[in-house]
């Protein structure tokens, strides 16, 4: 708070006084959902829940990437793990059912119902808003569990206790644990578990087991069916909504945000990044079905100020309570900005703020320097310099549109030579058009992984976008990197060029791999990438 190190969490079980109106008519919910209609300030959020503190060592450090366990039969063992849940249907196959994974908790005794949670959907932006939340969260001494995917390198990133990824030694336990468990489901279902749907329980039990304060989770695909979606958690958060797997959630912002908005709970808070109208009246017309409360981005928080700086930007930030200035964030981009005051405010809902608390917020300092030791693997990270190499996961035409703003803006290349190793089920040519503007040349190429794009399909569609001269084909990864490397050295070592790897996390994963040096992690389950 204004004037103590964390906030007073309000009462267990008691609802705040912000309210939610009751038998909202057809012309007040058109009022609600008008793009510059204000509404009552004390609407912005309500009750969070009940919570405990306990005792963390402070925000997470390092950049979250395990490398392989440095002993061999630890090694080994989380191979043998890999590699059972490699044989289970990979992410991209779907049955739209949570019936598998109910099943699963009740067996295990509803382990995501022993903590508070904070729930993220959209479709870009939902992992470095997870990150933000959970720094920010232990910062306030809270005990932490975050679940999110896909992988860059180590498929022990998904799942973190005290803002580190979990061991491998508890990975392998973890799964052990569930796995007899995993197999009674397994015999009396009509399709076995999934891939996804065991790392999930495997998530719920460890942070049940740890035992955390608040589990911090982001959604696989979509919402209403997806795995995660057994949580009744307090808040959620609802990032920007674009055109991503189509043939699974729909064709249209629209109805992608009905299968999105299946995460809002009776009497939740959902905090709502900007929208297109669209997708934020779906939101809106569940959140009214549910007597949940909206906080809006642009109306009841947003972002005030932000400048360029070293290493990041510096940020004036106004969140449920009142404004936050000075705020350092290491990393780039105007979206960056935005999932910062969307993670602001989810934790500032989690503590009742703009509720309880109307007038109060969070204290600054912890906030500051929660901010500061933010880290995003694999989203415009720097790997290398002379020349700079960048590597951004983009996968999708809207993140590849934020990652091309970014680089405009924070980095001064003079010329730009592009690596992209797309998966075959996404929209190749308007991630493509998306980067046209920045990349001098492309260097098209593919990943390891079996839903890589076939290099020639890839070649012939970047041709109509770049035209012949600009586009370079490399069917191997390690060969297209020497490549755009070679390109970017042409010019002289002080003129400014550089290098982005992107259009998948695998392709960003395997890539990381190779520039970072041996020993990084690897594992089954790649194919799982870009949900």
């Amino acid at each position: 708070m204004t004037e103590h190190s964390r906030p007073e969490p309000p009462d267990s079980g008691e609802s705040g006084d912000a309210g939610t109106p009751e038998n909202l008519d057809a012309a007040a919910f058109e009022e609600l959902i008008g793009a510059e209609t204000q509404r009552d300030p004390d609407l912005a959020v309500i009750e969070a829940g009940s919570r405990t503190l306990r005792t963390q060592a402070g925000p997470p450090t390092g950049d979250g990437v395990p490398e392989r366990p440095a002993d061999p039969e630890v090694d080994r063992a989380l191979r043998e793990v890999e590699t059972e849940l490699s044989k289970r249907w990979g992410e991209t196959k779907l049955d739209p059912s949570v019936e598998r994974i109910k099943a699963l908790m009740d067996v295990l005794g509803e382990p995501q119902h022993a903590y508070p949670s904070i729930h993220i959907t959209g479709t870009n932006g939902k992992t470095s808003t997870a990150r933000m939340i959970e720094a920010l969260l232990g910062g306030f001494e809270l005990r932490t569990g975050r679940y999110s995917s896909p992988h860059v390198q180590s498929i022990t990133e998904r799942i973190s206790l005290d803002g580190a990824p979990m061991s491998a030694e508890r990975f392998i336990a973890a799964y052990e644990d569930i796995k007899p468990y995993v197999e009674l489901v397994d015999a009396r279902q009509e399709y076995r578990l999934s891939f996804f749907e065991v790392l999930t329980a495997m998530a719920y039990a460890s942070f049940a087991d740890a035992p955390v304060d608040v589990a911090v989770v982001e959604v696989g695909m979509g919402g209403t069916w997806d795995a995660t979606n057994v949580l009744d958690a307090g808040v959620s958060v609802i990032t920007p909504i674009s055109l991503d797997h189509t043939d699974r959630l729909g064709p249209t912002p629209e109805r992608i945000a009905v299968e999105k908005s299946g995460i809002v709970k009776q009497d939740a808070t959902v905090v709502l990044a900007q929208q297109q109208i669209e997708a934020a009246s779906v939101i809106l017309r569940r959140a009214v079905e549910v007597d949940a409360t909206v906080a809006r981005e642009g109306m009841e928080f947003g972002v005030v100020s932000r400048e360029i700086a070293v290493g990041g930007q510096l940020l004036t930030l106004r969140g449920l309570g009142g404004e936050y200035p000075d705020i350092f964030l290491p990393l780039h981009g105007e979206h960056m900005a935005h999932n910062a005051v969307v993670a602001l405010a989810a934790v500032e809902a989690f503590f009742g703020i703009g509720a309880t608390q109307a007038s109060a917020t969070l204290d600054i300092d912890v906030v500051r320097a929660a901010f500061a030791a933010v880290t995003s693997p694999g989203r415009l990270e720097v790997v290398r310099s002379s020349p700079t190499v960048l590597l951004d996961a983009a996968h999708n035409p809207g993140g590849a549109q934020a990652a091309a703003a970014a680089v405009t803006e924070a980095f001064g290349f003079s010329r730009l030579i592009g690596v992209v190793g797309p998966s075959a089920d996404k929209d190749v040519t308007g991630l493509l058009e998306a980067f046209e503007p920045i990349f001098t040349e492309v260097v098209v190429t593919r990943n390891a992984s079996h839903r890589a794009m076939d290099v020639d399909a890839l070649a012939a569609v970047a041709v109509e976008v770049f035209g012949e001269d600009r586009v370079q084909v490399e069917p191997r990864l390690d060969d297209a990197l020497e490549a755009a490397i070679s390109l970017a050295e042409e010019e002289d070592e002080y003129a400014g060029a550089g290098v982005l790897i992107t259009g998948s996390v695998i392709t960003v994963g395997e890539a990381r791999m190779l520039l970072r040096g041996p020993g990084r992690s690897g594992g089954a389950g790649r194919e799982a990438g870009d949900r």
